[in-house]
């Protein structure tokens, strides 16, 4: 069906999240997830940027992994349409379970063997199986990516600059500081901080800021919660505003992710 999404969750396994998205047109912003993801082009070509490489161009069968936190963005090639697979997994059960994937780097493989194996443990998510036996494919098919993983990429990992600690500090406690008060934390002016942080994270600190709300919205609307209500705790002009900004992050409206 042209335009179709798919989502799966199960709550006896709530450290895994998927969707599936047949001939889409969504074009996404840089963002992060606070998710380790992996996604899997099925059928169309894409723009890939976040690797170590730039751009990467993505076809029929590529995966991408994509460490939490790590800036990045996928869309379509112009005027054409994509069909894609995407696994969102919880950072910290994935630290425990295979933390050789663990890092800041996102990575792409162009193996037919990995994605068939990623199609077959995809697909068993979506059906009637037992948890155990879902949960069981998962942990295979991340091993394999693990050992192609450690053949591409050298484990160091990146550190932010001391001099933004107190400015990632300020956005935990105030999510919806303005640039000024960010600013003043690291010592800097607005035009340097934005130099300084868009240089370590990918983002200005406004999109990062929007960015964080979006990932906070996504448990939120999980849970229920009312459009309106979350767009004002938000920090959201209106419930419109967030609407906007939650679709251009994520491809979808915040109604159907709910």
């Amino acid at each position: 069906m042209p335009g179709s999404t798919g989502f799966w969750r199960d709550p006896a396994l709530p450290h895994v999240e998927s969707r599936r998205a047949c001939r889409s047109r969504a074009c996404y912003k840089p963002h992060s997830h606070p998710t380790f993801s992996i996604g899997a082009v099925d059928e169309g070509g894409s723009i890939f940027t976040g690797s170590k490489d730039g751009k990467v161009a993505l076809g029929n069968g590529s995966l991408v992994l994509v460490p939490a936190g790590c800036v990045h963005a996928c869309n379509p090639l112009p005027d054409t349409v994509w069909s894609y697979q995407m696994l969102h997994l919880d950072a910290q059960w994935l630290q425990t379970h295979a933390p050789a994937l663990d890092g800041d780097t996102a990575t792409v493989l162009h193996c037919p063997l990995r994605y068939a194996q990623f199609c077959a443990m995809h697909a068993l998510l979506f059906s009637t199986a037992g948890a155990s036996e879902k949960n069981a494919a998962l942990l295979a098919f991340l091993g394999a990516c693990a050992s192609a993983r450690a053949d591409l990429l050298p484990s160091e990992r990146k550190s932010v600059p001391l001099q933004l600690a107190p400015v990632l500090a300020t956005l935990r406690a105030h999510p919806s500081a303005s640039l000024r008060q960010l600013a003043q934390a690291a010592g800097l002016s607005p035009y340097q901080l934005i130099r300084v942080f868009r240089a370590a994270t990918g983002m200005t600190p406004h999109a990062y800021q929007l960015n964080a709300h979006v990932n906070r919205a996504r448990s939120r609307l999980q849970a229920g919660t009312a459009l309106a209500q979350l767009a004002h705790e938000l920090g959201f002009a209106d419930q419109s505003h967030f609407q906007r900004v939650f679709k251009a992050h994520t491809g979808i409206t915040p109604g159907r992710y709910r």
